[in-house]
């Protein structure tokens, strides 16, 4: 690896295009920082400006096999971030576009708002349903779902037998499918 850093740019385009990682991580630290800076120069944003550095280079390692780059690598990487940058900001105009069209519709204001409403509703009636659970059958059902522990765990932390979890677990499901199932029936009725 050490000596790469003695190559030449023309010498190591020639192990590049042989697909060689080592010629590719030397023209990597050679040139990242000068081309982020020159991007960061013209985006004013060292987000974007990493972004299109780390594609102009992923693009190189994809394709380095067929480089046609002749003799002066740092120019073609300058154009080859000029060209990405373009297409981020063509990129990203059309992103703003989309978002001014949507969040600028009154009516697409009101459903967003109108299904952030019933989401919380929704939410809120489970929440009930799980709440009306008797007590044990609630632990082992908010352990199991909500926290995400294992049959075995919610079984060591209650106390009891992994049988008597599952079993409670199962019970709870069945309650909360009819309660659930008869809220949508509801929901979709006042429609």
């Amino acid at each position: 690896m050490q000596m790469y850093a003695t190559y030449t740019d023309d010498r190591l385009v020639a192990f590049l295009k042989l697909g060689d990682p080592a010629a590719f991580t030397e023209v990597y630290d050679r040139y990242h920082a000068l081309l982020l800076g020159h991007a960061m120069a013209k985006l004013l944003d060292i987000d974007q400006a990493r972004d299109v550095v780390q594609d102009v280079f992923v693009k190189l390692w994809e394709k380095c096999t067929e480089l046609q780059i002749g003799t002066n690598l740092l120019g073609y990487l300058y154009i080859a971030i000029r060209n990405q940058m373009f297409d981020h900001l063509r990129h990203q105009k059309v992103i703003n576009s989309y978002n001014e069209r949507m969040m600028g519709s009154p009516a697409l204001n009101v459903i967003w708002a109108d299904h952030r409403i019933r989401e919380k509703q929704f939410a809120a009636m489970i929440e009930r349903e799980i709440g009306a659970l008797p007590p044990r059958m609630q632990e082992v059902f908010r352990l199991r779902r909500q926290e995400n522990l294992s049959t075995r765990e919610v079984a060591e932390r209650l106390g009891i037998t992994e049988n008597t979890a599952t079993d409670q677990l199962r019970k709870a499901m069945k309650i909360l499918r009819v309660k659930i199932g008869l809220i949508l029936f509801l929901v979709s009725l006042s429609r």
